[in-house]
């Protein structure tokens, strides 16, 4: 069975998914949808829980990819100097806009990535947790170059703040044209980028809290009361 086969029930569940819902919709009505038998889902994915998995991943991978593609690009003009945080955030935050955008794919992907994220089952951590690995490793890393003066527990409360910045932006853009009366065009993304990295940049600088300041350590502490 071929490789244009596997693409095109992987097509079909994505239309499908998106649509009416993961739950919704069983493997016989994506076959039929796909022009395929049964034999054909089993054969190349084994489970509707499988390929649900590598529909999810097979957009999510191409938006990691080039995330991951802009940051080694940006690594490498720096070198081993300081690293901005406005540039580890454009790496992060403009290929998942580009794509929510894309005239041809992005409404759809936009409604698959919401389904799966309010109805997916515990399977679909470890897919998570696998396709992001690599993402919160390296930003992870980025961004503590960037902002060296906050504690990573901080770093990750800020780029949570962000991440939900972007996926509201992505899935109510519609919402933003219609309450602001038109002022705002949240159909060019390269303004959206700018001011999000801006937005999310200014967050992420904010002075550390004192009550949220890292504890210093019991021998540390007893070197300074003595």
């Amino acid at each position: 069975m071929s490789v244009e086969t596997k693409d095109q029930i992987l097509d079909a569940a994505e239309r499908l998914f998106a649509v009416h819902g993961i739950d919704s919709v069983s493997l016989r009505t994506i076959t039929q949808e796909a022009g395929v038998n049964l034999a054909a889902v089993n054969y190349h994915f084994g489970s509707k829980e499988a390929l649900v998995t590598e529909v999810f991943a097979r957009r999510v991978g191409q938006v990691n990819r080039e995330r991951l593609r802009l940051l080694s690009e940006y690594e490498a003009r720096v070198g081993a100097g300081p690293m901005e945080v406005e540039e580890v955030l454009r790496a992060f935050l403009a290929p998942a806009i580009y794509l929510s955008q894309d005239p041809e794919r992005g409404g759809m992907v936009m409604q698959l990535c919401g389904r799966v994220y309010t109805e997916s089952k515990e399977y679909m951590d470890g897919v998570f947790d696998e396709l992001f690995r690599e993402i919160i490793e390296r930003f992870g890393a980025a961004f503590q170059r960037a902002l060296p003066e906050l504690p990573f527990r901080e770093i990750f409360w800020r780029a949570h703040f962000a991440i939900g910045a972007m996926v509201h932006t992505m899935r109510d853009s519609n919402k933003l044209v219609r309450l602001s009366k038109g002022l705002c065009d949240p159909s060019d993304a390269e303004s959206v980028i700018e001011r999000m990295v801006q937005f999310t940049a200014a967050g992420m600088r904010a002075p550390l809290l004192p009550q949220f300041a890292e504890p210093q350590p019991a021998a540390v502490e007893a070197g300074v009361s003595s």
